[in-house]
């Protein structure tokens, strides 16, 4: 699961760094990708646990892991990836990921639509259940367990591993605007 994980951070941190126009973003914690600044998110949560930098398509990008005591409130860790190719050009400064490992129960299925409505699109990976939404959030969900005779599903008894915050993406078979 690690290696998807890892695998589906990267994935949408590149597709996010195509994009060429940031637009309203899903937001956490006052965090916006394509919105929030380095100088912001220090802020807000002060320095990271740990920092690392790392080459991206050619562009200089830079990572922030809260975790243990200073990770927000129920979660185990959170984690601020900056440097986003926008029409203006790179903005080595600017949030492009925020990527949130809960504790469990923290986001049950039933909070998550709660918070931010019914999901474009659900769908499964690797057995996990995911939801898509187009303003930029990606859900996984623990993997369900087989439903109990004669019980009705808990909907909030299901908890996020994973919830991945990016600047909008654009809706199946359409073309994000052409980079300038």
């Amino acid at each position: 699961m690690t290696r998807l994980l890892v695998l589906l951070t990267l994935v949408i941190g590149l597709a996010a760094m195509g994009m060429a126009e940031p637009a309203v973003a899903a937001m956490w914690g006052n965090i916006e990708p394509g919105v929030t600044t380095l100088e912001q998110v220090r802020d807000l949560y002060g320095r990271p646990t740990r920092e690392t930098t790392a080459k991206v398509e050619g562009y200089d990008t830079s990572q922030w892991v809260y975790e243990r005591s200073q990770a927000p409130e129920g979660l185990i860790r959170l984690t601020v990836d900056f440097g986003l190719l926008t029409p203006s050009g790179y903005q080595p400064l600017v949030v492009r990921l925020v990527t949130l490992d809960p504790k469990p129960l923290i986001f049950g299925r039933k909070t998550v639509i709660d918070g931010w409505g019914l999901p474009d699109r659900e769908g499964s990976m690797e057995g996990l259940p995911t939801f898509i939404y187009r303003d930029g959030l990606f859900v996984l969900f623990e993997k369900k367990p087989p439903p109990k005779k004669d019980e009705e599903e808990e909907d909030n008894s299901i908890s996020a591993v994973r919830l991945i915050f990016s600047i909008p993406q654009p809706a199946p078979g359409e073309k994000p605007a052409p980079k300038q």
